[in-house]
């Protein structure tokens, strides 16, 4: 959404000597006014045309007969990929009627169209026609019409480059040079009117809202300002208290609002004012359009991959600002999230970033800053009450807050509360509001509701693994990433700051306390989480003191953290990965442990038979980490591959989370939340957040012989099987 810089637009273009645009530009570029048809920028360097006048015939040998001369001849010669002269309004009314049998503005296999349309060549000026086919190549050029029209093209000279394309580069492209950009955000007068939408909000208040912490003057008089300058916005700018509570929460709950992030001082580039302009982020796509707390950690793999640091160093930078101000890095900077955290991934997160721009000015002050904040987080959330269970020494997902969460869709609890509705005799809203309100006390609904809110801090909501338990569970997931803020936090104040940190509040940190800290936790996770019959690491519950048999993806995290031993690792290799791994890659969780689902018991999109960006990832990290590169070469391609398959055959469609057991349609989801990134007509713009990073970092993991055959869509274990017997 943001717009594109100079460097960015050079970066995304090129040019030949002889002036065409490369067929592969940026929409910005390709479907610019420079290369208007009717404009001498967009003149075609036309194929050569040969002439030939043939005088010789087959009689030559007979010499009673004269040959006869042949006509005068024009060919095309096809010395140059072709281009193609389009009518954009015909050509897409004609491709829909024809190939979208479904009516629902794609062109995917399940369309029973003839799958091929003629175009006519620009060289002979539309005249000489050529055949389009097969679904990829029409999804495409569905593409390229829709996104024509949106520049106001009314006719264009297409490249066929851009139909055909390697569909991997074309996805890898779209995601380097327009998913991230579509993504982009800043809470700024540029964006406000973008950033302020809230999709989840179902209160009767929908005024663009922003609530400023709390001495925060000049936040607060920049975007009062900034609101009264947009005609019938409404913008609302409020300040949030000094100490946030989970009775305050409440009570705007009626009225939520975007939370501020960070800013910098700069000068307006029209008047030469000093103003202030907000640091970017990226938002994971669909309904989710703030700054999220893991989705950034993974998004960040992909920026940095991508050659673009400034976006992933800016999201540390918010993070250190909601740590100041908030308390805690946010689910999201939305106001019914203050009292809710995510899992914490700061710490490599800050390193990545520094490493890749440890070269410039300041970069060493930016690390000090994000691992204080880092300590801060750590001791303050996650080693203090009630996230803390004093007794095993490990840490829960844990929030404080009253009520139903506000977030959700009007009828996601309805099955929770309209028992309890009809206990108490009054209708269904009725009950809601006077159990928000403390009037009606149900003590069973408080602990569902706890558990409810922890599942959500946990990022994996909603699961059976964690469903009316997860307050109590001292997940192997969150403490495996604690581990491995204790290991970074050692290293980097020993390696980068001479051993000697010094806090805000003057205290020194050294590095011998948090080594300390990561031997007892790795201990105590030896201790708590491990199963030696199992070869895998499961949860603990604290109250019930008993471990947990839910066998969960999250397992490998403790291997990409580094607190698994070898002989650990080996086990989780040959124990585990059997478990889960499936055609597209890993499952959440083994369908054992999951159990039967039906209408009174509903999938949950945390379970069998889903795969998620952060479990192939982190699995894959760990993986490598411990030396076991082949394992992990096969899971990228099986997640590659089906995304790729997918991206194929339904329209260039890339969503949130996978169906890793369906070949042909893994990204229809049926559990709860449906799926985000697959609601769009004629072309996708974002992805989805986590799986664009997981698609392009996986792209670095695996070797070139593995690209070229997930460009030519060679199924994994096709691929596996002959490169075995090449082997």
């Amino acid at each position: 959404m943001a717009d594109l810089s100079e460097a960015q637009t050079s970066r995304k273009s090129s040019t030949s000597s002889a002036g065409s645009v490369d067929p592969y530009s940026v929409a910005q570029i390709y479907y610019g006014p420079d290369r208007d048809v009717s404009t001498q920028h967009g003149r075609l360097a036309r194929t050569r045309t040969m002439s030939t006048v043939n005088t010789r015939s087959s009689t030559r040998d007979i010499p009673d007969l004269q040959p006869v001369p042949r006509r005068r001849a024009s060919q095309d010669e096809q010395l140059m990929p072709r281009k193609f002269l389009i009518d954009v309004d015909s050509t897409l009314k004609s491709l829909l009627e024809s190939e979208d049998t479904d009516g629902n503005m794609q062109i995917t296999i399940e369309d029973l169209g003839p799958k091929v349309l003629q175009l006519g060549t620009a060289n002979s000026n539309g005249f000489h026609k050529y055949d389009v086919r097969g679904t990829y190549m029409l999804s495409n050029l569905l593409q390229e019409l829709t996104v024509a029209k949106e520049y106001g093209r009314k006719s264009i000279i297409l490249d066929e480059q851009r139909l055909n394309e390697n569909p991997v580069h074309r996805l890898s492209r779209l995601i380097r040079t327009q998913f991230w950009d579509s993504l982009t955000r800043r809470i700024d007068a540029a964006l406000l009117e973008i950033v302020a939408v809230d999709p989840k909000n179902r209160s009767e208040d929908q005024s663009p809202r922003i609530y400023v912490p709390y001495g925060e003057t000049e936040q607060f008089e920049y975007y009062t300002k900034a609101g009264q300058k947009i005609a019938d916005f409404g913008l609302k700018v409020e300040y949030l208290p000094q100490t946030i509570t989970a009775e305050w929460m409440k009570s705007v709950n009626s009225k939520p609002g975007l939370l501020a992030l960070a800013m910098d001082h700069v000068f307006d580039e029209f008047t030469g004012q000093p103003t202030l302009r907000g640091k970017p982020f990226v938002v994971p796509g669909g309904r989710f359009n703030e700054l999220y707390g893991w989705d950034s950690y993974m998004m960040s793999l992909g920026l940095i991959v991508d050659n673009r640091p400034e976006l992933a160093k800016g999201m540390v930078e918010n993070f250190i600002f909601e740590i100041k101000h908030y308390g805690k890095i946010l689910n999201a900077n939305r106001s019914y999230y203050l009292l809710r955290t995510q899992p914490p991934f700061l710490t490599d997160m800050a390193l990545r970033v520094y490493d890749k721009i440890q070269h410039e000015p300041g970069a060493l002050d930016f690390l000090k800053e994000a691992i204080k904040a880092a300590i801060k987080e750590y001791l303050e959330v996650w080693m203090s009450a009630p996230r803390l269970d004093t007794v095993s020494g490990l840490s829960r997902y844990r929030p404080d807050g009253i009520g139903i969460p506000p977030e959700t869709e009007p009828s996601h609890f309805e099955h929770i509360l309209e028992p309890y509705a009809t206990k108490h005799g009054i209708s269904l809203s009725e009950f809601q509001t006077r159990y928000n309100d403390g009037v009606i006390k149900e003590p069973e609904l408080d602990e569902y509701f706890l558990h409810d809110r922890a599942v959500r801090e946990s990022g994996h909501d909603t699961s059976y693994r964690l469903e009316k338990r997860c307050a109590n569970l001292a997940t192997v997931d969150l403490n495996s990433l604690l581990y491995k803020y204790e290991v970074d936090i050692s290293r980097t104040i020993r390696r980068k700051f001479g051993d000697r940190l010094v806090m805000d509040d003057g205290r020194v940190e050294n590095s011998a306390a948090w080594d300390r800290r990561a031997r007892r936790r790795k201990i105590l996770i030896d201790q708590y989480l491990w199963n030696e019959k199992a070869g895998m690491y499961f949860d603990y519950d604290t109250v019930l003191q008993t471990q947990s048999d839910y066998e969960s993806a999250t397992t490998f995290w403790t291997m990409w953290a580094g607190v698994a031993s070898p002989k650990q690792a080996a086990r989780l290799v040959a124990d585990a990965i059997p478990k889960f791994e499936e055609f597209g890659g890993l499952v959440s969780g083994t369908e054992k442990s999951r159990g039967e689902v039906g209408l009174d018991r509903p999938n949950r999109q945390w379970d069998y038979p889903y795969g998620w960006a952060p479990q192939q990832i982190l699995a894959w990290g760990g993986l490598i980490r411990y030396g076991y590169e082949e394992d992990a070469s096969r899971l990228i391609y099986r997640w590659l591959y089906m995304i790729t398959k997918a991206f194929v055959d339904f329209n260039g469609i890339v969503v949130e989370k996978y169906d890793v057991t369906r070949p042909v349609d893994p990204h229809r989801v049926d559990a709860e939340y449906g799926n985000q990134g697959a609601d769009f007509k004629g072309v996708a713009k974002e992805g989805f957040g986590w799986v664009n990073a997981s698609y392009n970092y996986g792209l670095t993991q695996i070797s070139s012989h593995a690209k070229r055959a997930l460009g030519a869509l060679t199924p994994p274990g096709l691929f596996y099987a002959s490169y075995s017997a090449y082997i």
